[in-house]
């Protein structure tokens, strides 16, 4: 009796995992991802606060900012990307991927910056492994035509060694300032045209050192648009 030797060939299979990153911004729309989890949902919730960001009525090249806040509820949650939409809405404070604790808030910000006269709705989804994939808020807001008025700023040099000033401004007398200035301001004056009429300004300065460290705010000065 013979015995048999029975052998078997084991085909080896490997297959190329492509994963997609989007990393450009197009038009109006922008995105900010990580490479998303397939892992399957968690039992918690994802909620985005305030459901409706309102921003009023902004004048053209001038911005407003505000803020947002993610909310875990039940589980941890991790927030894998956000998309957003709407003419002059961008996205910062927040980087992808982020984990928000259970019972627990991440705040981001979202900035208006008009480029034209009339009525700007947006959105903002975030993509995450809650029970509800997707938690999404609208934005609103509106561009208006700058006034012809303008506020012309002066003020005392700094008698430290500084290399200039940034300038922020404030719409009416609570909320955060704004900088107005996109590079440093050399000299101890500052003209804003991104007024609108009827409105109250309140403005500071600070002064800048060569390492880029900035002074605490000025005193204020505040003006008010007829």
């Amino acid at each position: 009796m013979q015995n048999g030797l029975r052998t078997s060939r084991l085909r080896h299979f490997s297959w190329l995992l492509t994963l997609p990153m989007l990393v450009a911004l197009v038009g109006c729309q922008g995105v900010s991802s990580a490479n998303k989890s397939t892992n399957n949902t968690t039992a918690g919730q994802l909620t985005v606060s305030p459901a409706t960001l309102s921003f009023g009525n902004v004048a053209v090249g001038a911005n407003s900012v505000k803020q947002g806040m993610l909310t875990a509820i039940g589980a941890d949650i991790k927030v894998t990307s956000a998309a957003w939409n709407g003419q002059g809405y961008s996205l910062s404070g927040i980087t992808f991927p982020v984990t928000v604790p259970a019972g627990q808030s991440t705040p981001f910000t979202v900035t208006f910056t008009p480029q034209a006269a009339g009525t700007a709705p947006g959105n903002i989804t975030f993509d995450s492994d809650a029970t509800d994939s997707s938690a999404a808020e609208t934005l609103t807001g509106g561009g208006t035509q700058a006034s012809q008025h303008s506020v012309a700023l002066s003020w005392n040099g700094s008698t430290s060694q500084v290399i200039g000033y940034n300038i922020y401004r404030r719409i009416g007398s609570s909320g955060s300032y704004t900088k107005l200035n996109s590079s440093i301001n050399t000299i101890t004056s500052y003209t804003d045209s991104a007024i609108q009429s009827g409105q109250t300004y309140d403005y500071v300065t600070t002064a800048v050192d060569a390492s880029n460290v900035e002074s605490a705010y000025s005193n204020q000065a505040t003006a008010s648009i007829p």
